[in-house]
């Protein structure tokens, strides 16, 4: 994994996102050469603009492709028919963001016939990259082989994890290191026995191994520091159980955290120059989206009105940066009775107090835009963690671990738990949100706000509203 403004990327998709732009930019002087385009003739942009030219045509199809989701990659479907259902689509949302791109930019416009030949060809291209990324795939030198130091309960979740994560990394388990004091819960076949004499290092160079993973929870007795200190020297990588769960999942694991690495851990960067820059973020995003969104605002709340009549909007308190409650406004997506007893009760998927309109505006995020406003008055980010409402957040305070650690930044219109859970209807679904939401306020940058958006955009596209 590859760390990118403290989020982790995948080696892997950042190769192939790397590859793709290649084939793409080469598409693009490949239909030029096709077309027998002068590149520098009275009829086409110079050569310096036919190069921009080409890089905003890979940029919107790379972008279109992020949004479709076809860098959440699975290599047990390979080229099946997910790839094709999207590709094409992907290609289609390009153009359109290209002639948006020319008409803000007229000087890099491509001409109509040198523009087919390159979608042709960078397609084709895009097919035989992936044709021959998943096949190389298949081969044993993509997978990183590792120890679990341990053999309890925690080793036996990591392993889990490394088995059956498809998606980004693919691992070759060596076997497991017991630990005395720990109850056995990983096949004794797998277990590895360090010889008399014999040094951590010399089990791990023995077995080719490159990383060992500390999956142990009891940490006092017979744990092996200096051994691990001397492999680490060699060149063999050393890596916490939490930091393994953050790296593999994006999340934060509360059941297995010690309160030691979240003090003295990296991220949780809430400097001045952050701060600016989200909030700059926060009003730049906003005001090109209210722009852009206020035709289909008008629309909804004609459609709400005519539905179920007044009130359109839907006010209701929530908590907020460091507690504070506030006031979130939203479309109204529920029936004017959805809580009639007064008592406050968790929204479900497919849940029976939502209006028809309203469901059509759930799961394209619609009800969220009026939180604009709220993101204007400085009371939530365009990115963040989820605001609850305080009768849950009580709760929730009780029983699951750190849950107000999300409460250390502004709550957001959309977030990484959002894109990445379900609706939550009960605790145990709180639990799994916070642990995206911890891995949020502590990685939180730019970077992530973008992949959140483009995450975002993939939701409202295939109707999948978190």
């Amino acid at each position: 994994m590859l760390k990118i403004s403290n989020h982790y990327v995948s080696k892997i998709v950042f190769f192939l996102l790397f590859v793709e732009v290649m084939v793409l930019v080469g598409a693009a002087y490949a239909g030029a050469a096709v077309r027998f385009f002068d590149l520098g003739g009275a009829t086409g942009p110079h050569l310096e603009h036919f190069f921009l030219s080409a890089v905003c045509f890979a940029v919107a199809i790379v972008f279109s492709m992020s949004a479709m989701g076809m860098y959440q990659l699975n290599f047990t479907e390979g080229l099946r028919n997910p790839f094709f259902l999207k590709l094409m689509p992907s290609f289609a949302m390009g153009f359109v963001i290209l002639t948006l791109i020319f008409y803000i930019a007229p000087e890099l416009q491509i001409g109509r016939g040198v523009l087919l030949a390159v979608f042709v060809i960078g397609a084709g291209g895009i097919f035989i990259a992936r044709m021959v990324f998943f096949k190389t795939s298949e081969l044993r030198f993509l997978e990183s082989r590792i120890i679990f130091l341990g053999g309890g309960p925690l080793a036996k979740e990591c392993s889990d994890l490394a088995m059956h994560n498809t998606s980004y990394h693919k691992y070759d388990i060596a076997g497991f290191i017991p630990i005395p004091s720990e109850e056995c819960c990983v096949p004794t076949s797998m277990l590895l026995k360090v010889r008399e004499g014999e040094s951590l290092a010399s089990l791990a160079a023995a077995h080719n191994v490159e990383e060992i993973v500390v999956s142990v929870q009891n940490r006092r007795a017979g744990f092996p520091i200096k051994e691990l200190l001397a492999c680490k020297l060699q060149g063999i990588k050393v890596t916490d159980a939490a930091n393994f769960f953050e790296r593999e999942t994006c999340q934060i694991r509360v059941d297995s955290l010690q309160p030691s690495w979240l003090v003295f851990g990296g991220g949780f960067d809430q400097s001045f120059i952050r701060t600016f820059m989200k909030r700059g973020f926060d009003l730049i995003c906003s005001a090109i989206i209210l722009t852009v969104s206020f035709p289909v605002m008008v629309l909804t709340a004609l459609v709400i009105y005519l539905e179920d009549r007044s009130p359109i909007f839907y006010s209701q308190e929530r908590v907020g940066l460091d507690g504070r409650p506030f006031n979130v406004l939203k479309f109204r997506s529920m029936r004017n009775d959805a809580e009639k007893g007064g008592k406050p009760q968790w929204a479900a998927q497919n849940d029976p107090r939502v209006t028809r309109v309203g469901n059509f505006i759930r799961k394209t995020r619609i009800d969220e835009l009026p939180q604009i406003l709220n993101v204007f008055k400085g009371e939530m980010s365009f990115v963040g963690p989820r605001p609850e409402r305080p009768y849950f957040v009580e709760q929730l305070i009780d029983v699951v671990p750190y849950y107000n650690v999300r409460h250390s930044i502004k709550p957001g219109i959309t977030g990484w738990a959002q894109v990445r859970y379900g609706y939550g209807a009960s605790a145990d679904d709180a639990l799994q949100k916070l642990q995206y939401d911890l891995y949020y306020v502590k990685n939180n940058s730019l970077f992530l706000d973008i992949l959140i958006l483009i995450d975002t955009l993939k939701v409202v596209l295939f109707r999948s509203g978190r």
